[in-house]
């Protein structure tokens, strides 16, 4: 039997585990939810809406269970909280929405002709789940789709590997019947078969290009929906007239806040040449200030990223890039808790440039290089220079102007005067290797529903 098992980035050890589902239960699994889904599907979606609202404040009445195991789990220190005040404004954004949503939309209704469109669901969803904000991600598509009428199945990442079972328990105790909503453990192989085998009518994954480009491979040829988000490598633009402060605050926060393991996070900047070097002097300040240590300490602002292997991959990052010119300005002494492994001090790099990974390839950790850029122009095309395409951040009281450069910007969502936030009204999108499909916003509950046409003649003659 394979264990699928939570290492603890606090102290190495096993913090939890769970076998493995053979494809035969699993499948036995889906079945129960696809049948349970027709009823769910017929009950009045005012009552959906609701039962799911009763499942996220059940949640809430968590707090004290949720917080320490997200710190033990992945790292996140308990001063921050957990993760509620995102996971119940983005529920309750696609609730107030819902009804208008999956409204009908009519296009005659006359003496002779009734004919729209209506929005059914797709049937079982599944949805695979990624350990940074295990529960703000999931959410995105684990209310709107049973909101829909569909039922969910969701397997999360092995490093929150009870947060699935936590969620489920919660939306059940709520009044969600057991078969709709289910949380399975899998490995790759067995979630790969799965899919291959046209289980599912619905996928929405949040994880690594890899990890997409797997479940591409495995959906081949089932026609199954994928909806991806997948790599970043978001940038800001602080520009001449930009408020200085707020840009040093919101990006460095941006930067490093949860050890930079955010999606959306910021993870290479380009200052207009007057401001670089006050933006480069109050950064290297602000991040300085950083407390890395145990999160389960409610005096630690920083805790140690999910898994060592991922803190590796910024280290060497920060590594290559130093070996080939560039310099670190924060000074490790600052951070005696970095002890090589889980445990990262932040870092911030000058004269870098688009040679280096850490300006090119994702990092998702707490370091960040930034670049001195002396136009518009020479903005945009740095900032395009990308793989990848989430966010991007523009600095400026200029909204034309903002409005012209986001323009010409390859991205799913341009954010003026803030970062790393998502914004439920707004589609969850993005371009080239960040993925495909879009959550939350109206654009959200289509994606997790299908069209179906009504052309009903009312006359024969």
């Amino acid at each position: 039997m394979t264990m699928i098992q939570c290492i603890s980035p606090v102290d190495g050890s096993v913090y939890a585990e769970r076998p493995a589902m053979s494809a035969e239960a699993a499948g036995e699994a889906i079945g129960r939810a696809r049948h349970a889904q027709k009823a769910w599907a017929k009950r009045p979606l005012e009552e959906r809406v609701q039962l799911v609202l009763k499942g996220v404040a059940r949640l809430n009445e968590m707090v004290d269970e949720v917080v320490p195991e997200l710190a033990w789990m992945m790292g996140r220190p308990v001063r921050y909280g957990g993760e509620f005040k995102g996971f119940n404004e983005r529920s309750n954004y696609v609730a107030s929405i819902a009804a208008d949503a999956l409204a009908p939309l009519r296009v005659e209704d006359s003496a002779t002709f009734e004919r729209r469109i209506e929005r059914e669901p797709h049937g079982v969803v599944f949805v695979i789940a990624p350990w940074n904000y295990p529960y703000m991600t999931a959410i995105n598509t684990i209310a709107p789709a049973l909101m829909a009428g569909n039922a969910v199945v969701i397997k999360h990442a092995s490093q929150t590997l009870l947060v699935g079972e936590r969620m489920v328990r919660a939306f059940v105790e709520a009044g969600v019947p057991e078969d709709v909503f289910q949380n399975i453990f899998l490995d790759h192989a067995t979630s790969a078969k799965l899919i291959s085998e046209g289980l599912f009518n619905f996928i929405n994954f949040t994880g690594s290009v890899e990890g997409g480009r797997s479940i591409e491979r495995a959906a081949a040829g089932t026609f199954t929906g994928i909806g991806l988000e997948l790599g970043g490598k978001d940038p800001g633009y602080v520009m001449e007239d930009a408020d200085l402060d707020a840009a040093v605050d919101t990006l460095m926060d941006g930067a490093t806040y949860n050890s930079g393991q955010c999606c959306c996070g910021i993870e290479r900047i380009y200052v207009h040449e007057s401001l670089y070097d006050s933006f480069v002097e109050k950064s290297v300040a602000w991040v300085s200030n950083y407390k890395l240590g145990n999160p389960l300490d409610k005096e630690t602002t920083l805790g140690p990223m999910a898994n060592k292997r991922f803190a590796k991959v910024v280290r060497q990052q920060i590594s290559d890039a130093v070996a080939s010119g560039a310099k670190a300005l924060v000074d490790p002494k600052l951070f005696p808790a970095d002890d090589g492994g889980a445990y990262l001090a932040p870092q911030i790099l000058v004269d870098v440039d688009h040679s280096m990974e850490i300006m090119r390839e994702e990092t998702f950790g707490p370091a960040v290089g930034i670049m001195r850029v002396r136009s518009d122009d020479e903005a945009i095309s740095y900032m395009n220079d990308s793989r990848y395409g989430l966010t991007a951040s523009l600095w400026t009281p200029d909204v034309d102007r903002a409005n012209r450069i986001g323009s010409q910007l390859e991205t799913g969502t341009v954010f003026m005067n803030r970062a790393d936030y998502l914004d439920p009204a707004l589609v969850w999108t993005g371009v080239k290797e960040t993925g495909r499909g879009g959550s939350l916003s109206v654009l959200g509950f289509h994606n997790l529903t299908r069209p179906k046409s009504y052309h009903l003649k009312k006359v024969t003659k």
